[in-house]
């Protein structure tokens, strides 16, 4: 099969050369997460002319801090919330469909250590398989201590009296997402990053556009629109706000941390839960790219920060939760990286945040702005076709049917970067020895995935600063001076660049190995 050609639309200028026309859109959407890309993507494939604006870079937030799962949700099931599961898993199936080069069936198993807990558990993810229909990856059931064994080489044997297997599937966050940005282009969609709102426009009290400020050249864009969507998930007040000073907040941040080990820790194919942890969440050990991912906390925060930090209390419950279940104990010197994203949760009353409903919630002000509020990765198909439906109503568009759910997402062209290594062999190189991810990779990053900065290529468009954030130190000099050729930066801007992604390094890396 020849490689897929390089789309010039890919390109961030041609996006803004687009944008700066001054043309009318249907639908102009505010965030470039799951949700808002997701939004962009199912409007824009209906037929409808779409601008989506981010202010950072495309998943900086916490569709690129996930657990890495596209899953149901068993402790919603737990928590009584079948529609939710339901629909989660729905949408799982139709991920698996249509991304099966980054959505992965993913084998999970509960261990269990007293035999009361076989019948429970496994009655549970029984009813998790009949939920998922037709759409169910594969059967769950009663494995032996040896097969519990054989599965999760590393398990504490002590006690074990088998486990539970079912089936998920794991993901790449942001990848996927990247992948979802360029098929809403390929859709007609125009996404640019780094194009931060800075007020809302108004005609007779109804919002009719925005004007958007390219946030590396200053220059501001008018954005005119017949119906504007907030999908800013934990910043979503701001823009609520914005609209209407006096309304009230309805997002309650909870920070989730996770902490990446080597993948000696969790060598098999199989992922573990700990069912039930002492905040009320469940834990999960994921072979993910190389490494195990252990993740994650659920704290309440004040604020919503750009950059969450992973408070020392979570790293520690995280490693010593796992390690009541595995037979070396991690330690913080172990940790290859730590990272933190916040769940735009939407508070109802006086719930804990472990507590509060992962439903997605839509609302319509009295300007017509739309919020999309809440939700999940997983569910960030069904979420974007809620909106845009709201979003016919309100602007009175066409009622075009949704087409999403058997919409192919556009997948990487591998044999792309592969000839780029063919003509110049040094961009067959990892990066570093420690990553998997070679030059080739971060070039067709800055070429075609509108990545413009080092973060931009070494924390999303690869995941290298999740995976190992020492490693992704020693490889930044040469990433920013990829990124300089590219576009003609000078030596300060270099400078200007490593300063900064080493400020963000040292936020992934635990204190006892800072140093490291």
């Amino acid at each position: 099969m020849s490689a897929l050609p390089p789309n010039p639309d890919y390109s961030r200028q041609t996006q803004i050369d687009i944008l700066a026309r001054g043309d009318a859109f249907d639908m102009a959407v505010v965030g470039g997460g799951a949700t808002g890309v997701g939004i962009a993507l199912d409007a824009a494939s209906r037929g409808f002319r779409v601008a989506l604006c981010e202010r950072y870079d495309f998943g900086k937030g916490t569709s690129s801090r996930s657990t890495k799962l596209v899953h149901g949700g068993v402790r919603y099931l737990q928590q009584g919330n079948v529609s939710l599961v339901r629909e989660a898993l729905h949408e799982r199936g139709l991920l698996l469909k249509n991304a099966p080069q980054l959505v992965y069936p993913l084998p999970t198993i509960v261990p269990v250590y007293a035999t009361w807990e076989v019948p429970y558990y496994w009655s549970g993810l029984k009813t998790y398989d009949l939920l998922a229909g037709s759409l169910n990856i594969g059967r769950s059931g009663y494995l032996s201590p040896s097969a519990t064994r054989a599965a999760l080489p590393t398990i504490k044997t002590s006690g074990l009296k088998g486990g539970i297997r079912y089936f998920d599937a794991g993901f790449d966050d942001t990848r996927l997402l990247v992948s979802m940005v360029e098929t809403a282009i390929d859709e007609g969609a125009i996404c640019v990053n780094y194009m931060n709102v800075d007020r809302l426009q108004h005609i007779d009290d109804r919002v009719s556009g925005l004007v958007a400020r390219d946030t590396l050249s200053g220059v501001e864009y008018e954005v005119s629109a017949r119906v504007v969507v907030n999908a800013t998930g934990p910043f979503s007040d701001h823009l609520r706000q914005l609209d209407d000073s006096s309304r009230k907040a309805r997002i309650q941040p909870s920070q989730g941390t996770h902490i990446v080990l080597d993948r000696r820790f969790l060598p098999g194919d199989s992922a573990m839960i700990v069912p039930k942890t002492s905040d009320g969440r469940v834990i999960f050990a994921i072979p993910w790219n190389g490494a195990t991912l252990v993740g994650t906390t659920d704290t309440p925060l004040e604020s919503t920060p750009i950059e969450p930090v992973p408070q020392e209390e979570e790293i520690d419950f995280l490693i010593t939760t796992v390690s009541d279940y595995l037979s070396e104990n991690p330690t913080r010197g172990d940790i290859r990286s730590i990272f933190a994203g916040i769940r735009p949760l939407v508070a109802s009353g006086e719930e804990t945040t472990s507590k509060l409903a992962r439903d997605h919630v839509i609302e319509v002000t009295e300007s017509g702005m739309i919020s999309v509020m809440g939700g999940k990765w997983t569910t960030y198909r069904r979420m974007a076709q809620d909106a845009v439906d709201r979003a016919i109503e309100v602007a009175g568009l066409p009622k075009l049917a949704c087409r999403t759910e058997s919409l192919a997402l556009r997948p990487q062209d591998k044999q792309a970067i592969s000839d780029l290594a063919h003509h110049d062999p040094t961009l067959a190189e990892p990066l570093d020895p420690s990553l998997p991810y070679s030059a080739g990779e971060a070039l067709w990053a800055i070429r075609n995935e509108m990545a413009v900065t080092v973060e931009d290529v070494l924390a999303r468009r690869t995941r290298a600063l999740l995976l190992n954030a020492a490693a992704a130190r020693r490889a930044a000099p040469r990433v920013a001076k990829m990124i300089a050729s590219e576009f003609g930066f000078d030596d300060a801007w270099i400078a200007s660049q490593l300063e900064e992604f080493n400020e963000l390094v040292e936020l992934h890396l635990p204190q006892a190995s800072a140093q490291g």
